[in-house]
């Protein structure tokens, strides 16, 4: 590990919770361009979870719904 992020260990390790995150969402992002596999967060892989656990009790978006999303994104 270079001497710049030996220095900031300390610091980050007072950063607010989401600060945290953000910066190991930033190193998965990296670690994914190096090595073409991306290792979810626990949030994400929970978010998995539950739209397949949806998915298997047939719980789907309704065509108008999804029709709003494309909409609010400029689809």
């Amino acid at each position: 590990m270079n001497s710049a992020l030996q220095r900031l260990l300390p610091a980050i390790e007072q950063w607010p919770e989401e600060d945290q995150e953000a910066l190991a969402e930033a190193a998965r992002e990296i670690e994914a361009l190096r090595t073409g596999v991306y290792s979810m967060s626990p949030e994400e892989d929970a978010a998995v979870a539950e739209g397949l656990a949806q998915a298997e009790r047939g719980e789907f978006a309704q065509r108008e719904q999804i029709a709003e999303v494309w909409k609010r994104f400029g689809r």
